[in-house]
């Protein structure tokens, strides 16, 4: 029969043994201090003077005195004074109370119980919730701390290729609301949404240049931001409010017009012209009327001007309406020829 037990190495009471009791109590002695293991310290190395019967220590490198040689034992104060020690297993674990950290034996050390289960990987952790689903880390709380260790602190958020998403998604009852980050794309961009399921691009901005693009109708203190996507387009208003884009041109049989988003509207033609001007207007010559219409209207009466391309002559006009207008080409002299001329109108379109 052998003497110890093979785990504990507690020590066995053999046959016809005298003073059974001895044995019997020095096994107790032993579990008393495995049982439930709390050390004190595992970074003293002097032996304390009076360490008490129930406070026990891990050895630590470079120990002294009584504590010499024995680096990585249980040192427990023995009731008949002198100390105890206990080689760990494997696998045994102990509470230090000046760390307030829980210990195992791993290999010939001792180490941090929670350190080594998060080098070995968490496949979740649910803190103040629980972790489920493609949600492996969960965090219940009304705020969370990322902190800095040595100045800088950055979050890190990497996806596997550019057409995938890496992203902040701000939720309203676990429904989107708006997200922010590389949104199937390696471009910036800020999105909402108002159901969780259709996202609108306000803002994105391209790597290669990191030109910020917004999109149309984007509005700062519920004002339109105006840039190249929507300075240029059909122009509107509503109750004398401005609406849609900044300028608008356009092109038509009567001529080209320019549109303002305050109202303002120009219209002129390049290409009218007369037949002659060759009837005698008092010591002058006139062609005959010439009527244009305006290609956009105005909504009121603008002002008119026009110039003619023959250098001894000058184009006069009616009194404009609001849709077109009455001209003539005056000369000084008969013109048989055909005289053309150039023609302005400015006003408004509302």
């Amino acid at each position: 029969m052998p003497d110890t037990s093979p785990r504990l190495a507690l020590p066995y009471i053999q046959p016809s043994q005298a003073q059974k009791h001895v044995t019997h109590n020095e096994g107790m002695q032993i579990l008393d201090a495995l049982v439930q293991l709390a050390v004190a310290s595992r970074t003293v190395t002097a032996p304390p003077a009076n360490p008490g019967p129930t406070l026990c220590h891990i050895v630590p490198a470079g120990a002294t005195g009584a504590w010499a040689g024995q680096t990585g034992r249980i040192a427990a104060q023995s009731e008949g004074g002198g100390w105890v020690f206990l080689m760990p297993a494997p696998g045994w674990r102990a509470w230090v109370a000046d760390e307030g950290v829980l210990v195992v034996r791993q290999g010939s050390g001792w180490v941090d119980l929670v350190e080594t289960r998060l080098a070995a990987g968490i496949a979740r952790l649910g803190v103040n919730t629980t972790a489920a689903g493609a949600d492996r880390l969960a965090v219940a709380g009304d705020a969370a701390l990322f902190t800095h260790q040595t100045g800088d602190h950055r979050i890190k958020v990497n996806k596997g290729a550019a057409a995938n998403t890496a992203s902040l998604l701000f939720q309203t009852g676990f429904s989107g609301r708006a997200e922010m980050g590389l949104t199937g794309s390696d471009a910036f961009a800020l999105r909402v949404s108002d159901d969780g399921v259709t996202f609108r691009t306000a803002l994105s901005v391209t790597p290669a240049t990191g030109v910020p693009n917004l999109s149309a109708g984007t509005t700062v203190d519920d004002r339109v931001v105006y840039h190249r996507g929507n300075l240029v387009g059909p122009v509107s208003q509503t109750a004398g409010v401005p609406q849609g884009a900044v300028i608008q041109r356009g092109t038509g049989t009567n001529g080209e017009f320019l549109r303002f988003a305050d109202g303002t509207q120009l219209c002129w033609r390049t290409n009218l012209s007369v037949v002659s001007a060759n009837t005698a207007e008092g010591t002058l010559f006139r062609s005959a009327d010439v009527t244009w219409t305006y290609p956009v209207a105005f909504v009121g009466a603008p002002a008119v001007t026009g110039s003619a391309n023959d250098l001894g002559a000058w184009v006069t006009t009616g009194v404009p309406g609001t849709a077109s207008c009455i001209m003539r080409v005056v000369a000084a002299t008969t013109r048989t020829a055909a005289v053309g001329f150039r023609s302005m109108a400015v006003g408004r379109w509302f």
